[in-house]
């Protein structure tokens, strides 16, 4: 039952979004912020803004207080709706076909000038949204962006429940890892010095919510990374985690193309294609120069290296002798300018490290560009051929060392999908890239790091016998890519203590080291371990790629810059030095103060 209502009651009875012409000839109040307001000869006009839309207020000339209102000032307006002549209906509103005339007005609220026109539709500079992120977030556009994100996370959850999985909330304050570089510390106060770690992720415990036997996990998690970030990064963020036991990958993905089916049909009401595909590493650099491959378009790299050998192109026969390759693609039938390959695909393939760019334009008779005078008499036949070329179709050459050709060429892919439009951005095309390496070395620091962590299952139990080459090795990891964008990883996980020792061994983490950091894992093991596996999707990435987004800053409330600075909060800060006594830690080369000496003292820290 609805409240009583008193004379003068300045509370809402609808939203400014819901009028419509059913509610004509009915008294209503509405509440929100003015967002824009004009002058009509003593007759005021008022777009009253809240989350859900704009409604038109007529205020009469007897509202003087109208004269005071301006931009963001929170208002209350009792009034009767009443339906605008036909010529002054606004068909881009949805309240467009109704007005309200007012017949109280109560200013809630007023509101300094902003710095952020909320009204505008050209935005401000970053920092500037940042700093002032509460008044940023007004703008129904960033409004859209958090609901659309409250939605899909909303129909992930209903979808895992479906599928019997239970939510478990795991530990922020946990154990540092091996690359604690790039964890954030917490100091402790009653444990001097010691530190807690914010988790990268929840991987151990949900690894250990599979040894006691939850079988089904999922949770909406919040982890933090100490790194260097991007477009789609943030030192906070949210993934969608989960776990389950006595499956294999196969099993991991079906239930997530359930989850997912359910999550777009949902909340976007868009119908997904099950199963995705499925696309080992190996083929995926190999035809597409990317593990995390645009699949919606062509363009696949082709291996020319037996071509070039019958040529007498230096170039491409260079690489070959240097142990590098020389990769091609069919652009297809485009006109692009001799300016526009030459310099403008040359730049783009500098990107991905390429030193140049050869090109040519097919024809049986030889063609044109920079290859044609290689590619005479029955050797144009066959590159045509090799690339499945027409003539006049444009083909795209880098011969490199391997990494730099396939990645150069994917650069070029890429550029061309924007510019020759080849995809449609409301195509949603999933891939699961499978059997990554287990191990890559790095030759500064000279030993093996985990390609996706050290936790993630062999395809050889054995990992190869005595004297493998970890190089050789393969991983039961896998990744989910999207439209060309990695939304998340998984693995089959090791659940055996004997094969978790053996991995720790190669990557260099001895005994002691692993009793520290993972004892208890070995330990728990030891006590009958299901075989298990999981997944984790980035929750800030997906929304953003399905709000059409190419930032996540965007569908994130309080998001960071691109330091990992809060420009808001002014965040991180400097503490004052008796608060870092208090947990026990002194800046490097500074002082304390009287203050922080006597805190130190009471916690028997006082330098010596």
């Amino acid at each position: 039952m609805a409240a009583a209502r008193r004379a003068g009651d300045w509370r809402r009875t609808h939203t400014c979004g819901e009028l419509r012409p059913a509610h004509v000839g009915q008294t209503v109040t509405l509440n929100g912020w003015v967002h824009k307001r004009r002058d009509h000869g003593g007759i005021y006009f008022v777009d009253l803004r809240d989350r859900y839309g704009l409604t038109q207020v007529v205020l009469g000339a007897q509202f003087s207080e109208a004269l005071k209102l301006s931009g963001e000032d929170v208002i209350g307006v009792t009034g009767t709706v009443v339906v605008r002549d036909a010529s002054n209906v606004n068909k881009e509103r949805e309240t467009g076909a109704i007005e309200v005339v007012a017949e109280s007005l109560a200013i809630l609220s007023k509101a300094k000038t902003p710095p952020i026109d909320v009204a505008a539709s050209e935005l401000p500079a970053v920092d500037t949204r940042l700093k002032y992120r509460y008044l940023d977030l007004r703008r129904p556009a960033l409004q859209k962006n958090l609901i659309h994100r409250a939605r899909l996370i909303s129909a992930m959850r209903a979808a895992f429940e479906r599928e019997s999985f239970v939510e478990v909330e795991t530990p922020v304050l946990t154990k540092a890892t091996p690359e604690g570089a790039r964890d954030y510390l917490v100091p402790s106060r009653v444990h001097p010095g010691s530190f807690f770690a914010l988790p990268q992720s929840p991987q151990i415990f949900k690894q250990l919510l599979m040894v006691a036997g939850m079988d089904k996990y999922f949770q909406v998690a919040r982890c933090f990374r100490d790194e260097d970030l991007r477009a789609d990064r943030q030192p906070d963020f949210t993934q969608l985690d989960m776990e389950m036991s006595f499956v294999e990958e196969e099993d991991v993905f079906a239930v997530w193309e359930r989850v997912l089916a359910a999550t777009f049909r949902e909340a976007m009401g868009i119908e997904l294609v099950t199963p995705f595909p499925r696309l080992r590493h190996a083929e995926a650099l190999e035809r597409y120069g990317s593990d995390k491959p645009d699949v919606r378009f062509g363009l696949e790299l082709v291996d020319v290296a037996a071509w070039a050998k019958k040529t007498e192109f230096k170039v491409f026969l260079g690489a070959l002798e240097r142990g590098g390759r020389v990769l091609g693609l069919n652009a297809g039938n485009v006109a692009f300018s001799r300016k526009e390959i030459e310099e403008g695909l040359n730049a783009v393939a500098a990107l991905g490290g390429a030193k140049g760019l050869a090109w040519w334009k097919a024809d049986a008779g030889g063609g044109t560009g920079s290859l044609a005078r290689f590619a005479a008499g029955p050797l144009a036949g066959e590159l045509m051929q090799l690339l499945s070329a027409k003539s006049g179709d444009l083909c795209l050459f880098v011969a490199d060392a391997q990494s730099v050709a396939r990645k150069s060429l994917n650069e070029v892919r890429l550029h061309l999908r924007a510019k020759l439009n080849l995809v449609d951005p409301k195509h949603y095309a999933f891939t699961w890239v499978t059997h990554f390496p287990l191990f890559t070395y790095d030759e500064d620091a000279k030993r093996w790091f985990s390609e996706h962590h050290p936790f993630t299952a062999p395809e050889d139990w054995a990992l190869g016998g005595p004297g493998a080459d970890p190089g050789q090795l393969m991983s039961r990891s896998y990744d989910l890519v999207m439209n060309g964008w990695e939304l998340g990883s998984g693995s089959i996980r090791i659940h055996r203590s004997e094969v978790q020792e053996r991995v720790f061994e190669i990557l260099g983490i001895g005994p002691e080291e692993r009793q520290e950091k993972f004892g208890f894992l070995l330990e728990a093991l030891s006590y009958g371990a299901p075989p298990h596996g999981g997944f984790a999707l980035g929750l800030d990435r997906t929304a953003a790629l399905t709000a059409g987004l190419d930032n996540i800053r965007d569908v994130i409330a309080f998001p960071k810059t691109a330091s990992a600075a809060d420009l808001m909060c002014q965040a991180p800060s400097p503490v004052r030095p008796e608060n870092l006594a208090e947990v026990h830690i002194q800046l490097a080369g500074q002082a304390l103060t009287r203050a922080a000496k006597g805190a130190a003292a009471a916690a028997d820290l006082t330098p010596k």
